[in-house]
């Protein structure tokens, strides 16, 4: 296994090394994101804004205005705070195409606490006319992102977490296109639907559900902006129950999404997330289980949820 920001980096340096019109933006944070190997084979596509996230956004988009194919890299935490004016402005408003890499979001920082948390960010992105927003499940698809943003005309907001991440995808044989879901596993008994590092455990948990007995539909919903409304509606009717799986604030986020989908057909729908607290100090995958949003919690839930 590997983290999915190595897999993106990766990538952008393979394309790079072809296409003198990448360039990475980084705000000190070379070694988070996994830059170090960019920076040093092309100095000339780098750029180091130093500990200056609005600074960096704003340098982003002139380069973008300017042609150039920008990947703006960091902590979430940072830039859907402290620049999160500059990119409401000068990317999104000025539809200047610069993709943001956030790393280490949701709460990938652990013990480090809700300052390095980011758990409004697609609650506040999505609100943005003409911001993209995508949150990768694995490296096998984060590699395929990578690929399709480098001519993709508008600004994206793409959150990775930190640690190395099992695969979802077994190859490369899988369809990974814009504003659209993909059915993992289908079934009939209830739906349960997962964007970033929580696809991994709603599959997981869709098996041992399976096990039991029970038939769980499995959507990968990475995609947040634009979002498979059809998939979402679909499943609705042919299942009559949703679960949501969030590493994220059970206010806005995935949930909020899917639920203000189905109005038009509702079902009972179950959001599992980040509570309305400070999220307790412990490592990510103790913090997925203290809230439920590891396997273990999703199946639980879902057996009651049936009951």
């Amino acid at each position: 296994m590997i983290a999915c920001r190595k897999s993106f980096t990766d990538t952008l340096l393979s394309l790079a090394r072809e296409d003198k019109n990448i360039v990475a933006v980084t705000t000190d944070a070379r070694g988070s994101v996994t830059l170090g190997d960019f920076a040093k084979e092309l100095p000339a596509q780098f750029v180091e804004c130093g500990i200056a996230e609005q600074d960096a956004v704003g340098i982003s988009a002139g380069l973008a205005h300017s042609g150039k194919k920008v990947f703006c890299c960091g902590p979430a935490c940072f830039y859907v705070a402290r620049s999160l004016e500059q990119v409401k402005v000068d990317l999104a408003y000025s539809k200047n195409p610069v993709k943001i890499l956030g790393v280490s979001g949701g709460v990938a920082y652990g013990a480090l606490g809700a300052t390095h948390h980011s758990l409004h960010d697609i609650a506040v992105l999505r609100t943005f006319p003409g911001m993209n927003v995508v949150l990768p499940c694995d490296t096998r698809q984060t590699a395929k992102l990578v690929k399709f943003l480098v001519d993709f005309p508008e600004p994206v907001y793409i959150r990775v977490g930190r640690a190395a991440v099992p695969d979802v995808y077994e190859n490369d044989d899988f369809d990974f296109e814009i504003g659209k879901a993909n059915m993992l596993q289908d079934g009939k008994d209830l739906t349960i639907i997962g964007a970033g590092e929580t696809v991994y455990h709603a599959l997981k948990a869709g098996r041992e559900l399976a096990a039991k007995g029970i038939s769980a539909r499995v959507l990968d919903l990475s995609w947040i902006k634009p979002f498979d409304k059809e998939a979402v509606l679909k499943a609705a009717k042919e299942t009559g129950r949703i679960i949501t799986v969030e590493e994220h604030s059970r206010f806005g986020g995935l949930g909020a999404l899917v639920t203000e989908a189905i109005s038009e057909c509702p079902v009972p729908v179950r959001i599992l997330g980040i509570p309305d607290e400070d999220v307790i100090h412990a490592t990510s995958p103790e913090i997925f289980h203290h809230y439920g949003i590891d396997s273990d919690g999703i199946v639980a839930s879902a057996l009651d949820f049936l009951k």
